[in-house]
């Protein structure tokens, strides 16, 4: 009999690791990190006993670097943009996630076929799908004469009004392009040419005067809500959760959007790695990536996930048309290219910084 009851404790333990009592999980604040806090902390925390601590950074693969160099890592998971993770998963920052461990969707299909094809990579498993897009206050624009494009957004002579500009090269110069008429196809064709980085920037002058610059995702609507500018450059689920729960008569501007991903990672290092894992799994599974969706307008990577979308959280109202992975808003959408900003993101950043310190 004791032997047995050892037996079976291994087993269990083979099967269910020990949870540690605690998990710090790093997010980028304000609607995102309270999407994940209802969607993926509290329902983990329900679940298995570990209480989750949720902190947040403006850019998490900054402290997260920081952490790891120093050796003094206090973070457990941490939700970074796609090309951060490849970075960082590069240079061995972040360990390996084994996308044939992570739960089936709920229609049994293997997560390695649920996901979105191109999302997966080794050391990071998406949680959302996002966009920079425009969005406009409508309060500052007569009826039946608001701005409807990316290059309205430029066009300062016909939509009068300061706008809000994203203070870094990325979807900036792929924005300033499309608006320039650059077909979303060939804009990273184009990128790569100096001709057509002069381009970029050329475009980027003709509102220069009128910028005003943003670092953090919680400013765009803010600027919006201050009315210091009446366009600007955005992250689509601030500017929609500022419509919705504030009221605020903020619109988005689908044309010319540039989706990318992001998900989560584990830091080498991290003081409860087999928790962590276990966190990421349970957060990465259908339902918890659906009801993700239902707090914040970001597209769930699950496949499997889409036809469990309800409604916007506590409302009537369909959340599936806002979401940046809805048909009707990808007519003139661009993904942002992985490899293009591995290669190039910090020439680019470099160049723009130039850019904006010069008069």
């Amino acid at each position: 009999m004791k032997k047995m009851l050892v037996l079976t404790t291994a087993l269990g333990g083979l099967a269910v690791p020990a949870m540690a009592q605690e998990i710090t999980v790093m997010g980028w604040g304000g609607a995102y990190s309270a999407s994940q806090v209802e969607a993926y902390h509290k329902p983990f925390a329900e679940k298995t006993g570990t209480k989750v601590v949720s902190v947040d950074a403006d850019n998490p693969a900054t402290p997260i670097k920081a952490q790891v160099s120093a050796g003094n890592v206090t973070v457990d998971v941490a939700s970074v943009e796609i090309a951060d993770a490849v970075r960082l998963c590069d240079e061995g920052m972040i360990i390996p996630i084994d996308a044939a461990s992570l739960p089936a969707g709920v229609d049994g299909v293997a997560a390695v076929d649920d996901f979105i094809e191109g999302t997966l990579t080794e050391c990071m498993i998406p949680t959302d799908i996002f966009s920079t897009i425009v969005a406009f206050d409508a309060s500052k624009f007569p009826e039946g004469a608001a701005p409807a494009t990316i290059a309205d957004f430029f066009d300062t002579a016909k939509f009068p009004g300061k706008r809000g500009l994203k203070k870094g090269a990325k979807a900036t110069l792929e924005m300033a392009l499309m608006a320039d008429g650059v077909p979303a196809a060939d804009v990273y064709a184009t990128l790569e040419t100096p001709e057509g980085l002069d381009r970029a920037f050329a475009k980027l002058d003709s509102i220069k005067k009128d910028a005003v610059f943003w670092e953090a995702g919680a400013q765009p609507p803010q600027l919006l809500a201050d009315g210091e500018v009446s366009m600007t450059m955005g992250w689509n689920g601030r500017i929609y959760n500022a419509a919705v729960q504030d009221n605020k008569p903020f619109k988005i501007i689908w044309d010319g959007q540039v989706f990318e991903w992001e998900g989560y990672v584990i830091p080498k290092g991290a003081p409860n790695e087999a928790t962590a894992l276990e966190f990421v799994k349970f957060a990465t599974s259908s339902e918890p990536l659906a009801k993700a969706a239902e707090h914040i307008s970001y597209g769930p990577p699950r496949k499997s996930s889409a036809p469990l979308v309800g409604n916007v959280f506590g409302t009537d109202v369909p959340m599936s048309p806002n979401l940046p992975t809805s048909p009707e808003n990808m007519t003139n959408a661009l993904a942002s290219s992985l490899d293009f900003w591995v290669d190039r993101d910090s020439e680019l950043n470099e160049r723009f910084n130039a850019w904006l310190s010069a008069n």
